[in-house]
């Protein structure tokens, strides 16, 4: 299923995001930039050394990645040229200003696409996992960020897939991508 928003085609498929054939993917990540669960641990196994050294030196140079913002790796043994790691909010219920940082994910991510001449990107559900935030929230959130980023902007981003892990996001997915 897709669309396209000015230039672009906004993909959506269900699926592990590792086997994408795609410039770069984008990893829920910690701050820590270390790896742990969920997508980021499934970045860090597919992707190899290569990822957790440049990740080190990240953490080495400014001390991680603090939430909302993104940095990049290599790809490491994935087709991916890239990773871009983006620290998703833990859900507190919406009072410790979760949607903005949500945002931020996804604004920080597609500067750093352009930054690093990405013509294809993929975007996992970021923090609808472990950190709790509300799946249908999210899903509205990153929609919306993308379209306007599209909208607004000239983009060498020809191509955006949002992968969803599982059935409840691809759903909630599937109906917001029918509205656009």
């Amino acid at each position: 299923m897709e669309v396209i928003i000015r230039d672009s085609m906004v993909h959506l498929t269900q699926g592990d995001i590792t086997k994408m054939d795609v410039d770069a993917i984008v990893n829920a990540a910690n701050t820590s930039l270390l790896g742990g669960g969920g997508v980021d641990g499934a970045i860090h196994r597919a992707g190899g050394r290569a990822i957790l050294e440049e990740c080190m030196s990240i953490r080495s140079r400014q001390g991680g990645c603090a939430v909302g913002e993104a940095v990049v790796t290599t790809g490491g043994n994935m087709k991916c040229r890239l990773v871009i790691h983006t620290v998703g909010p833990v859900w507190n219920g919406g009072v410790y200003d979760e949607e903005e940082k949500l945002r931020n994910c996804y604004r920080s991510s597609l500067r750093q696409a352009e930054l690093n001449e990405v013509t294809s990107i993929a975007f996992p559900n970021i923090s609808t996992g472990i950190y709790n935030y509300p799946k249908d929230l999210a899903c509205r959130i990153a929609f919306d960020e993308v379209s306007k980023y599209l909208l607004n902007n000239e983009s060498n981003i020809k191509r955006i897939v949002f992968v969803c892990f599982d059935k409840e996001n691809f759903a909630l997915y599937k109906k917001e991508l029918e509205k656009v």
